[in-house]
């Protein structure tokens, strides 16, 4: 009696939240991104029975955001036969195909694999209508990293609290298990290390231009916390690539700047001069152990063995793919993590066991094959040098800034998991839209400036 009730209230609170969610599609699209921070915690300690349903809360209200936008009236993005678009069509035609591949047991599974590559997409196209003014975008930036505050200080707790304690488990309500010099590598409110880290480096990629920006002091005393926070708790996860992710970050923030916009450079420079000194004094004074357990884990001969396997798994597995298959894949979705989960939960064929990848190339030529790998790859390619277009052409100091935050994200990330991370392929599409945004706020902010010049000169 318990478990029909169970299923009818949830029912019904599904129901609401689609009703809800068609009602205003750019508040959903932010709630949403809200909920990336704090899916974890519905899947990790609230309903950890329920982590696969919560894991598609937020694809669903999405898609309810999608449709949305896509049948108002309001004005839409025009379509224009770009290179982009083009080559997007091309692996997207591609990988459909590959959603039936006979590998695969059932196109069901090429169906979630087709959801994993291009559900995010949509994010980049609709970016120009969800914000209106630079203003609103600014807003809306400061205020999503002020949740960073919380979601560090649980890591901290995370961080200080034995293994075995309930607030360090992973979805599901497994028992961390990932240990870096004794201490847990902390999840916050993710429900793995990887979504943390990759939600940890694309705060840090906001953080610096903001910190370059005017703020009330309030403001920016909220914002050297959190850069503070967010720097203090990445050596904590025991990330080596978030680490890297950083500093790789602050050097190439430097130079695009130095090379592209010198006045920017220069004002950027004296703006991040006086935090990068505090925070690398208050980080070792405050937890010397976090870079302790850190350097350890860089240092541990386990570790780097284990590195050096992975690397050169890198060069075996293509290898084996190519020998057995050629030109073909095993499948879009062949390789992804929740296709067991799958499988089981609608008893489908198991199929054709693919080799076993653990990096996104990998990944994506055991599935789509050498062409699909050429394609996809391509696609990422043309959004780094049209965000560097658009970089070179914006005048605005502020949409300056984050065009390079942008620019760096991917660029640096380039090798990062985007089909099967999806905290990442959510952050990864939402900052490509800036290169249809960025223009677009400068292109309004001096129309606006124009038409009141205009009436001014008639009044």
């Amino acid at each position: 009696m318990q478990q029909p009730l169970i299923a009818l209230i949830a029912v019904i609170v599904l129901i609401g939240i689609v009703w809800l969610s068609a009602l205003n599609w750019r508040l959903t699209v932010k709630v949403t991104l809200i909920i990336v921070i704090f899916e974890g915690v519905l899947r990790k300690w609230v309903l950890p029975q329920a982590t696969e349903q919560i894991y598609f809360l937020k694809d669903l209200l999405l898609l309810v955001a999608y449709l949305s936008y896509y049948f108002s009236p309001e004005p839409k993005y025009p379509f224009k036969w770009s290179i982009f678009n083009i080559v997007l069509i091309m692996v997207l035609s591609w990988s459909v195909f590959q959603a039936f591949n006979p590998s695969l047991g059932s196109p069901i599974i090429g169906i979630f694999g087709l959801k994993a590559y291009f559900f995010y997409v949509p994010l980049m196209w609709i970016l120009p209508s969800l914000f209106q003014s630079e203003e609103e975008l600014y807003k809306f930036l400061r205020n999503y990293l002020l949740l960073a505050i919380p979601v560090c200080l649980l890591a901290t707790v995370q961080y200080f609290s034995p293994p075995s304690s309930p607030i360090n488990i992973y979805a599901g309500g497994k028992g961390a298990d990932a240990l870096a010099g004794g201490a847990v590598r902390v999840t916050g409110t993710f429900p793995y290390i990887a979504g943390y880290s990759t939600y940890l480096s694309f705060c840090f990629s906001i953080l610096i231009p903001l910190l370059t920006l005017p703020q009330k002091p309030l403001w920016r005393l909220l914002t050297l916390i959190e850069a503070f926070l967010v720097v203090a708790t990445s050596f904590m996860t025991g990330a080596r690539g978030l680490l890297a992710f950083e500093v790789l970050f602050l050097l190439g923030y430097v130079c695009i700047l130095s090379f592209t916009h010198l006045s920017e450079f220069i004002r950027s420079v004296k703006s991040l001069l006086i935090p990068i000194i505090l925070i690398s004094a208050l980080v070792p004074r405050f937890f010397g152990k976090a870079i302790e357990t850190f350097s350890s884990r860089l240092n541990d001969e386990g570790a780097q063995q284990e590195f050096s396997s992975r690397a050169l798994s890198s060069f075996s597995t293509p290898d084996k793919a190519m020998q057995e298959k050629g030109l073909d894949g095993y499948g879009i979705g062949a390789t992804h993590q929740g296709s067991g989960a799958l499988r089981n939960a609608f008893k489908l064929p198991i199929g054709e066991p693919p080799p076993v990848g653990e990096k996104d190339a990998e990944r994506v030529l055991i599935e789509l094959g050498p062409f699909g790998l050429l394609l996809w790859y391509g696609l990422r390619l043309i959004i780094l040098f049209s965000t560097f277009q658009v970089l070179l052409k914006l005048k605005n100091p502020f949409l300056q800034q984050l065009g390079t935050a942008s620019l760096l994200f991917q660029a640096i990330n380039f090798p990062a998991q985007l089909a099967f991370n999806n905290t990442y392929a959510i952050y990864y599409w939402f900052l490509t839209g800036f290169m249809l945004l960025l223009p677009e706020l400068e292109y309004r902010e001096f129309f606006y400036s124009k038409y009141w010049t205009q009436q001014q000169q008639d009044i």
